[in-house]
């Protein structure tokens, strides 16, 4: 038997008046997950327990297994684990977003437009950031790049202080969330100066496309150390990500890593790509488990963009889970499938939010009594509830 976790990152949401009071899921065109419901169990999981904020770190470790009031340190640590930073147990790691602000207003009075920057390059961002690195430069203070807008400051001997995820306060003036830390807040401020006219930013300006004009700080943490997912469970595992965070999961758990070129986190990621990795893994490599992370459907919530966030879940169900499902068909395995997001990232608040997940668990070898299409209020009509959320891995391996 082998096992498949599809995790369509931030994919359930609210009903939409523009959508006549659908989800984006209820709306999306997914018909090999109609299929696949109509012999599937559905249900709700609790992914991020309750009093914990809702992020993708909290709520990914729970999908993989892990409570995370017992192994959780902070995001950004896990993101270090990614990237290959060894962290001494006195090092803080901080996510170091490149962010888009308005450009007019004194730094305090700013707000953010996009804590993505217009999803930029990794080879874009490596620059800009090495532009900062080189004029902050400052003992105890050192930075890494990591994909896309997503990078790393690892403060030597540092604290962990509270910080505000850039995507919970877009379109707000900043000045109220900036650090109370004098050198993290200045460094944020100078990051400015040294961006704002940067020959990158003002080619991209004239492309029309939002400046990567600040670094801002958040997901502060210490070094994680996670029980090893093959001893854990008896099975070996791979994980197929763009994202660090997932990644650095994946180097702290023992599991296999798989580079997928062309996977980048974004709407037009290489989906065929991750798909192919998965089967060859799984059918050729001598992996039990595969963890297939797909981050468009929430960077699309993040956006506030209906349209691209339908279109993100209807590539999932195609260009995914389909031929996934078909290449472990093909080559006669038998197999257990866990499709679902992490969180919800309703376009409402482009934000995320704590509430329980819906699920739906395939099992090639049984037919369960199922229900015509998988969503959110389907889920819930199955009365089935996970409270603890990261017992739902077990349920998959049939523990």
């Amino acid at each position: 038997m082998k096992y498949v976790i599809v995790l369509g990152d931030g994919m359930a949401g609210e009903p939409l008046e523009i959508l006549g009071g659908k989800t984006t899921l209820e709306a999306a065109v997914t018909p090999v997950m109609d299929e696949m419901s109509k012999v599937s169990e559905q249900g709700i999981a609790r992914m991020v327990p309750e009093g914990m904020a809702p992020g993708s770190d909290t709520a990914n470790l729970s999908v993989a297994g892990y409570d995370p009031r017992i192994y959780y340190t902070g995001r950004s640590p896990l993101e270090a684990l990614s990237i290959g930073v060894q962290m001494a147990n006195d090092d803080v790691a901080f996510r170091c977003n490149i962010v888009t602000l308005t450009e007019e207003e004194p730094y305090e009075e700013k707000t953010i437009i996009d804590h993505s920057s217009g999803e930029i390059s990794t080879e874009d961002a490596a620059v800009l950031l090495d532009a900062v690195r080189r004029e902050l430069a400052r003992d105890g203070y050192e930075f890494y790049v990591g994909t896309s807008y997503r990078h790393l400051l690892i403060w030597k001997g540092g604290k962990v202080v509270e910080l505000t995820p850039p995507h919970d306060i877009l379109t707000k003036k900043i000045g109220e969330y900036l650090p109370q830390d004098e050198a993290l807040r200045e460094m944020m401020k100078k990051s400015f100066d040294i961006l704002k006219d940067h020959p990158i930013n003002i080619e991209r300006k004239k492309q029309g496309k939002n400046p990567a004009n600040s670094i801002w700080f958040w997901g502060a943490g210490t070094r994680p150390s996670l029980t090893s997912f093959e001893e854990k469970t008896g099975k070996k595992g791979v994980m197929i990500s763009a994202v660090d965070l997932l990644k650095g999961i994946a180097v702290g758990a023992g599991m296999g890593l798989k580079i997928v070129e062309g996977a980048n986190g974004g709407l037009h990621t290489n989906y065929e790509g991750k798909a192919q990795a998965a089967i060859d893994a799984l059918t050729k490599e001598g992996y039990d488990f595969a963890y297939i992370h797909v981050e468009a459907p929430d960077e699309m919530g993040h956006q506030g963009s209906v349209e691209n966030k339908i279109q993100a879940i209807e590539w999932l169900d195609e260009r995914i889970i389909g031929p996934v499902k078909e290449g472990l068909e093909k080559a006669g395995e038998d197999f257990r499938m866990l499709i679902l997001p992490d969180h919800p990232t309703p376009i409402r608040v482009r934000t995320h939010t704590g509430t329980p997940v819906p699920y739906m668990l395939y099992d090639s070898t049984k037919a369960e009594n199922g229900i015509a299409t998988y969503n959110e209020e389907n889920a819930k009509k199955s009365g089935i509830v996970w409270e603890e959320g990261y017992r739902l891995m077990d349920h998959l391996l049939g523990e």
